[in-house]
């Protein structure tokens, strides 16, 4: 019973956060058509209703720790569901995405990604991707702000190995900024699939930044043990054992 309750809950929540980005997003299009304000304002407000409506509707409550970047850097940050994106970007002040080209054609989110400086690539097509986004880079068509990418490309549940990729590297270095490395335990309380949510506290944390000018392998070295040991360290707190 306890199960059904909380599933519908969850329902009801999904429901509405969907509602909320149509309607948010029906309404500053007039404003975000002109204004990159305006446009990061509008994904602003759904991330505060995600944040504001998960502890009342579905008893999720979010954290958000360390030390959010408000400088130019890259950020590369583990991804286990939606929710870490509503975190991540709801934490800094001018995050832009490496995202998929598909989601270009999205209602409402594709419009809103491009509108707010975000890149999209072919997802699968490694060196198309990377291409895609040095050329973004050399065309000065970014944003000032913070670049977010996920280095294992996709979304991983808890405790699932996944490899991670050489773009995350290739903008390190062709970028010469920080990269600030993001844990998370998310995936937890908000599963890649399905509708039911769980009740918790769920946690991003960004990491102490690595210092540009470190060879390739090394930064993948290095990146992969921050957020790997933290998120697993944010999977324990939560009550989760990662099988044998």
């Amino acid at each position: 019973m306890a199960y059904a309750i909380q599933w519908v809950r969850s329902l009801v929540y999904v429901t509405s956060v969907y509602v909320v980005i149509a309607l948010v997003g029906i309404s500053f299009f007039p404003f975000a058509v002109f204004s990159r304000k305006a446009a990061r304002a509008a994904c602003l407000t759904v991330c505060r209703y995600v944040r504001w409506a998960a502890p009342w509707m579905i008893g999720l409550k979010t954290e958000i720790r360390g030390m959010a970047p408000d400088y130019e850097c890259v950020i590369a940050a583990k991804h286990q569901s939606f929710l870490d994106v509503f975190l991540v970007f709801s934490a800094v002040p001018a995050g832009k995405f490496i995202m998929k080209r598909i989601l270009m054609y999205a209602p409402i989110v594709g419009q809103y990604g491009l509108r707010i400086g975000c890149i999209p690539v072919d997802r699968g097509k490694r060196g198309a991707a990377i291409k895609q986004m040095l050329e973004g880079v050399e065309r000065g068509t970014l944003t000032r702000g913070q670049l977010i990418i996920y280095p294992q490309g996709t979304r991983i549940a808890p405790g699932v190995k996944a490899p991670y990729k050489v773009g995350t590297a290739v903008l390190y270095e062709q970028l010469g900024q920080p990269c600030v490395p993001v844990a998370a335990n998310v995936g937890l309380f908000w599963p890649k699939r399905g509708i039911y949510r769980r009740q918790g506290t769920a946690v991003v944390e960004f990491l102490e930044p690595i210092a540009p000018g470190l060879e390739r392998a090394e930064f993948l070295r290095i990146l992969e043990e921050r957020i790997e040991t933290a998120s697993d360290r944010l999977n324990a707190e939560a009550g989760f054992k990662a099988p044998d």
